[in-house]
C-alpha cells in the first residue's frame, strides 16, 4: 500500500493473506516419510476389489485394468481415474468399486497427513 497527501491508494489491497500452497499440494509416494495404507493391508485391498468387482458377462474378456487415484489427508480416494482398461465397462466398474473403498490411512510428510498421488497397479 502507498500513502500520497495522507491518503490510501486504493488501488491497492488493504490486507493480503498468504494461500498455503501445501494443503493443495499432491505428492508422489516417493516423496512421503510414510506410505498410504489400505485397512489390512494391500492383500486386503486386492480381497476387497475381488469380493466387490462385477465382472462383464463379455465372451472372451481378458486383460487388465489399472487406475490412479488421490488419497486425501483424512484417507477418502478422490480424483479417481483408469490409466489402462479392456473396453465392455471395464473403466467404469473399476472407478465404481474404488469409490466404495473404505478410508485409507494417508500417506504422511513429516508426521503430517498429505495427499498422495497414488496408483496400485493392477486393479482387476
Amino acid at each position: 500500500m502507498t500513502v500520497s497527501d495522507g491518503k490510501k491508494d486504493k488501488s491497492q489491497p488493504v490486507e493480503t493473506k498468504a494461500i498455503n500452497i501445501q494443503e493443495k499440494e499432491i505428492y508422489n509416494v516417493t516423496e512421503l516419510t510414510e506410505k498410504p495404507e489400505f485397512p489390512g493391508g494391500m492383500e486386503k485391498f486386492y480381497t476387497f476389489i475381488g469380493e466387490n468387482y462385477k465382472t462383464p458377462t463379455q465372451p472372451n474378456l481378458k486383460g487388465k485394468v489399472y487406475a490412479t487415484f488421490i488419497i486425501e489427508k483424512d484417507g477418502r480416494l478422490t480424483d479417481i481415474k483408469t490409466l489402462k482398461y479392456i473396453g465392455h465397462g471395464t473403466a467404469e466398474e473399476t472407478i465404481r468399486v474404488l469409490k466404495l473403498s473404505p478410508k485409507w490411512t494417508p500417506g504422511k510428510v513429516n508426521e503430517k497427513p498429505v495427499r498422495t498421488q497414488y496408483s496400485p497397479g493392477q486393479t482387476h
